[in-house]
């Protein structure tokens, strides 16, 4: 049996879409002069279901507001952070058997003092020649100056932009307020290499700034492991799939991308080729889609499609 987590409405404009087009997005690359490589990657997950869902931060010194949220949240507290969310919303945590999703939501401002970090670009000839890395630096900090790095070289286009303010980067979670940032390194001059290469002042000022409130808080949904998994399933799996009734070549195909791993054909795609990607409700990719997850023979994949010119 295949069962998609989609919509009734989602399924209709599907099949309007369908045949209005005429033929399925997997033939557009069929053609002579065209041609087209579709790449099925299927990895296996070897976390059982529950515990691949549930969020558990890690060790790392990134982690610490997490594990601090965590400690106040659950089971029914509340954990308010000003300019950053200290979780991911909509994670699922366990505790003393429970099961929570975590949901933040916005309780005021505050206007407080940060430190902004800028950095001003130094040309080669003035670089000292005994100059420190970022590398070098610890890494909280050595994170700060490659965001803004990348900001500067890109010309505030690079993706890390969206983590700045005013072209600074602005210091508020724990581990950055406590780095050296906020001690000794106002007016110390770094480097992206050991050659001298991108060599940056680091300029530090306290300023004024309103910060959002984040309230962090857990909402218990599951008193049993049991109960969990079928919440698990129905917010994670994207497509199960029944060995016993899928058709014998998509069956084979399925599992021969299995033990591979992934699976690759150049359009015109084989019929059984074909059947699995409308199987795994892929059938409109256009170049790419992924972080799907598939259950399949009591076994859970997390799996994706790309398309490729292969000329």
């Amino acid at each position: 049996m295949v069962l998609h987590r989609r919509t009734a409405l989602q399924l209709a404009g599907t099949t309007i879409v369908t045949a209005l087009a005429g033929c399925s997005s997997l033939t557009s690359g069929t053609s002579t002069t065209e041609k087209n490589e579709y790449t099925l990657s299927l990895d296996r997950i070897e976390q059982p279901l529950v515990e691949y869902v549930r969020y558990q931060p890690g060790d790392s010194v990134y982690d610490q507001p997490a594990h601090s949220a965590l400690s106040e949240i659950l089971p029914d507290g509340r954990h308010t952070t000003y300019g950053y969310k200290p979780l991911p919303e909509d994670a699922y945590v366990a505790h003393d058997g429970r099961y929570y999703q975590t949901k933040i939501v916005v309780t005021g401002e505050q206007r407080m003092e940060r430190p902004f970090v800028r950095v001003t670009p130094i040309p080669e000839e003035q670089v000292p020649a005994d100059v420190p890395t970022v590398d070098s630096l610890a890494r909280p900090v050595g994170r700060v100056i490659k965001i803004l790095h990348s900001h500067t070289v890109s010309d505030g286009e690079s993706g890390s932009s969206d983590l700045l303010h005013d072209d600074a980067y602005v210091l508020r979670r724990p581990y950055e307020l406590n780095s050296r940032l906020t001690e000794d390194l106002d007016g110390e001059i770094v480097a992206m290499d050991a050659d001298g290469h991108w060599a940056y002042r680091i300029d530090i000022a306290t300023e004024h700034l309103v910060e959002p409130a984040y309230t962090t808080l857990a909402i218990e949904v599951a008193d049993t492991t049991d109960a969990f998994r079928d919440i698990a399933f129905a917010a994670r799996v994207d497509t199960r799939l029944d060995p016993t009734e899928l058709d014998m070549p998509v069956r084979q195909l399925l599992e021969q991308s299995v033990a591979r791993d992934r699976y690759r054909e150049t359009t015109p795609l084989s019929t059984e080729y074909t059947n699995l990607i409308d199987a795994l409700a892929l059938e409109h990719v256009e170049t790419a889609s992924n972080g799907h997850h598939l259950w399949y023979d009591d076994t859970l994949y997390r799996y994706g499609l790309y398309i490729n010119d292969a000329n």
